[in-house]
C-alpha cells in the first residue's frame, strides 16, 4: 500500500532500520528519521546512521536519551561481558528494559509535532533474541496507549515483524538497497561496521541470514 503521507522512521543505522527505512522511502510522500543516544556501547552507529539518512536524501534528527542507560545493568550500556547465547529461564543481558517503549513514545511526541502519523519501526517477532518489546503484541499495545495518551491516531508500522534475517535480506535487496544494508549498515554489538565481528549475536544472526539468502538469490 502507498500512503500519500509524510512518516516517521525510528533509526540506528543498523541492518533491520536501514531496512525500513527503504521500505518507507518507498511508501510514503516524505520520510523523516530519529535516531537515539542512550548510552549504547556502539555509539559509532549514530555517524553511520546520520551518514545513510544523508546518502539517503532523508531528514535526521538525533534525540538524547540517555537517561536509559541509568535505569538499568544490562551489557548494552554498562561494561559487562555480553551473553553470547540466550539464558533458558531470562532475557539476554543485551535487552535494555523500556527501551522501545521510550523510543516509541518519544518519536510519537516527534511525529506529532511534525503532523506526523506513521511511524516505522524495524522490530521483529520472527528471527530476535527474546526481547519481550519486539513482540507484535507489545507493539499494538503501545501503538494503543500512545493514541490515547496524546489524543492521535499514530499508525506504528513493524515491515520486518514476521522476517526472518534472511527474509529481511532479501527485502532489502528487493527495495534496491541490498548493498547499503550489506556494506554500510551497523549492527553488531561491538562496533564494527558491514559484517562485523563475527562472535556476537547480532553479528551471528545477521551472517546466517546473508548466508541463507546469497544461496537462493537469483
Amino acid at each position: 500500500m502507498e500512503y500519500k503521507e509524510p512518516a516517521l522512521v525510528l533509526f540506528s543505522g543498523g541492518q533491520d532500520s536501514t531496512t525500513c527505512l527503504y521500505w518507507a522511502i518507498k511508501h510514503f510522500s516524505s520520510v523523516r528519521t530519529l535516531c537515539f543516544t542512550y548510552g549504547q556501547r556502539h555509539s559509532q552507529e549514530i555517524e553511520v546512521a546520520r551518514a545513510i539518512a544523508e546518502q539517503a536524501g532523508v531528514s535526521f534528527q538525533l534525540m538524547d536519551a540517555s537517561i536509559i542507560s541509568h535505569l538499568s545493568v544490562n551489557s548494552l550500556t554498562s561494561d559487562i561481558e555480553m551473553d553470547q547465547e540466550k539464558p533458558s529461564d531470562s532475557y539476554p543481558n543485551t535487552f535494555v528494559p523500556g527501551r522501545n517503549l521510550l523510543f516509541l513514545t518519544f518519536a510519537g511526541v516527534i511525529a506529532r509535532s511534525h503532523g506526523i502519523r506513521h511511524i516505522i519501526t524495524g522490530v521483529s517477532e520472527a528471527d530476535y533474541s527474546g526481547y519481550p518489546d519486539c513482540r507484535d503484541t507489545f507493539i499494538m499495545s503501545a501503538n494503543t496507549s500512545i493514541n490515547l495518551a496524546m489524543d492521535e491516531h499514530f499508525h506504528i508500522h513493524t515491515p520486518l515483524m514476521w522476517r526472518d534475517k534472511t527474509s529481511v535480506w532479501q527485502l532489502a535487496d528487493e527495495l534496491g538497497a541490498f548493498d547499503v544494508v550489506r556494506y554500510q549498515t551497523l549492527t553488531c554489538y561491538n562496533g564494527i561496521v558491514a559484517d562485523g565481528c563475527g562472535e556476537c549475536p547480532s553479528c551471528k544472526l545477521r551472517r546466517q541470514g546473508l548466508d541463507n539468502y546469497l544461496k537462493i538469490r537469483k
